[in-house]
């Protein structure tokens, strides 16, 4: 499943009986939108197996992504226990890999807990409030 920042969820009918409850992927679409809104990039989740390798993966769907150099992608594998953050060329320069490791342990700690969406949100405000406003 992923989950835009445009307010839609694009990908199979498993979004329908996937991992999220509907007032989870409300909290996670305006986590999204705030993100986008106030960083100027563009920010997605990605929720489902990763193949190997898995780094390459997802940089492919990131690749995917309307503005790769804009974009950041949360790729989450909770099946596979693995969470991986690609940032654009633009993006990254204003994320860093230590911002994007940061978030990552505070969302992988939620995660052990149960806490997909959670973490998933705490991690989206994370990333943003490090990149700061355009």
């Amino acid at each position: 499943m992923t989950v835009g920042s445009t307010g839609t969820h694009v990908g199979r009918p498993e979004v329908l009986n996937g991992p999220f409850t509907t007032r989870q992927l409300l909290r996670l679409d305006e986590a999204l939108r705030l993100a986008d809104s106030s960083t100027g990039l563009t920010f997605s989740i990605y929720v489902g197996d990763l193949e190997e390798p898995v780094r390459a993966h997802a940089e492919k769907l990131h690749a995917q992504l309307a503005d790769p150099p804009h974009s950041v992608l949360i790729a989450l594998s909770p099946n596979q226990r693995l969470l991986e953050i690609v940032t654009g060329g633009e993006a990254r320069r204003r994320l860093p890999d230590r911002a994007a490791k940061l978030a990552a342990l505070s969302m992988a700690a939620s995660f052990g807990g149960g806490d997909l969406a959670g973490g998933l949100v705490s991690g989206l405000a994370q990333l943003a409030d490090h990149a700061g406003r355009h």
